[in-house]
């Protein structure tokens, strides 16, 4: 990290930090969790192993790769807590749960169990699932604010235990650990207890995890599978992403998806795990400089004063930042005490409570945001129907300062004014 090295220590966060991030001067963003945000050293060691690649494709990918993704698990598996032999790498959290997903060999009676606050493509797997031959039945919790993280705990063994059970019955729960809409954390460790007490099998979709959520210990949470996104919140490329699969559940998670040059019948296994990690090493032609770079990721964390300053400053932001919007605003932050709240905190905003949400809506409000034509400014942030309310997902990241949210106020008045209108207008 020649750059760096150059620079000494890091600015202080806020908008001294833009300098480290290639975004449009015009730009502001708030939506740091929909696609993550690569920094400059990271994309300059990106660049750097890329040229190393192209200059001898056959060495690298025969010779030199194979060793360099085990220097990666090495890491990701310290850093959250996981033996190195349970953490393997996948194209997104989307694509790892899918793996897992299609491992089970579903039968007539079994249960998947999501909750209704569920990422929108985990919930069609589900449903896809559902249609297929075994269709499995489907289980939704319903979450919806206000709540407490005890609440949520107490509703979720209630609605487990009336789930009708009979034996050689699967049961498999997705849990988010932090849910994309709303932005907010979930007692998620505690459910995974509540799943190993009435034996269902617990998958965490963790794609906001690592990063955002301090103090990932997979060995003391213990859930069957996990999965998160690091070009999220982590700062690799995208798209990169770590899965995380127990010992005692890889003869379920039989092939990697695409399956692997390596894979073996399980009936030709000295045991149940056997080409687990080799059939991640390789499964098809892709580009692994993304999940690579989570070590440049991981030194430029260092560099800024590691993972408790980056999310104290984060966290710290939401918090305020959130009340500030809802100030200006004149409405509310959802998660009043702050028990759900990390790095993304979620406010009301002025639009009309009739309006339910459509996909011509979602592109209008991106219309307006993000490609104005009547302002300079472009903006992120991500609006979203809860609860009979509207509300919009803001994410705290190192270069976030309180005029960021009084940007977005402005923005907001003036965007919700405009679609309600139109919106109006058309009907």
């Amino acid at each position: 990290m020649t750059q760096l090295e150059s620079d000494g220590g890091p600015p202080p966060f806020g908008h001294a930090m833009l300098k480290y991030f290639p975004f449009d001067p015009d730009y502001v963003n708030l939506n740091h969790g929909g696609y993550g945000s690569l920094p400059l050293p990271v994309l300059a060691a990106c660049d750097k192993l890329t040229l190393r690649i192209e200059s001898n494709p056959d060495l690298f990918v025969r010779v030199d790769q194979t060793a360099l993704i085990t220097k990666c698990r090495a890491q990701i598996a310290e850093f959250v807590g996981a033996k190195m032999n349970e953490i393997v790498f996948v194209r997104n959290a989307t694509h790892g749960i899918n793996t897992i997903m299609r491992s089970f060999e579903w039968n007539a009676g079994d249960i998947i169990v999501t909750c209704s606050t569920t990422y929108n493509a985990i919930a069609g797997l589900v449903r896809f699932l559902h249609d297929c031959p075994g269709h499995p039945d489907v289980s939704t919790f319903v979450i919806q604010w206000p709540t407490s993280h005890a609440a949520i705990v107490a509703g979720y063994r209630a609605h487990l235990q009336s789930l009708p059970r009979h034996p050689g019955q699967k049961v498999v729960a997705i849990i988010d650990s932090i849910i994309s809409i709303p932005g907010a954390l979930l007692p998620w460790q505690a459910l995974v207890q509540v799943c190993k007490e009435l034996d269902v099998y617990s998958l965490i979709d963790g794609a906001h995890s690592i990063g955002q959520e301090p103090n990932i210990d997979l060995g003391k949470a213990n859930p069957d599978f996990w999965v998160s996104n690091c070009h999220k919140w982590m700062f690799s490329q995208r798209s990169s992403a770590v899965m995380f699969v127990a010992e005692r559940n890889q003869g379920i998670v039989k092939s990697s998806f695409p399956t692997s040059k390596v894979y073996r019948s399980p009936a030709d296994r000295a045991f149940p795990e056997e080409t687990f990690i080799e059939q991640y090493n390789w499964n098809g032609t892709i580009n692994f400089v993304p999940p690579l770079s989570i070590t440049a990721a991981l030194e430029f964390r260092e560099w800024l004063g590691g993972e408790d300053a980056i999310n104290s400053y984060c966290h710290n932001m939401a918090v305020r930042g959130g009340a500030h919007l809802a100030s200006l605003l004149g409405t509310r932050v959802m998660d009043e005490t702050g028990e759900f709240t990390l790095n993304m905190v979620n406010v009301q905003i002025p639009f009309p409570p009739s309006v339910q949400p459509s996909h011509a809506l979602d592109d209008l409000f991106s219309q307006k945001l993000l490609a104005p034509t009547n302002r300079k400014t472009k903006i992120s942030t991500y609006p979203f129907y809860h609860n009979n309310t509207w509300w919009t997902r803001c994410s705290a990241q190192i270069w976030t300062e309180l005029a960021d949210f009084e940007v977005l106020s402005d923005v907001l008045k003036e965007v919700c004014q405009e679609a309600a209108h139109e919106l109006q207008a058309v009907a």
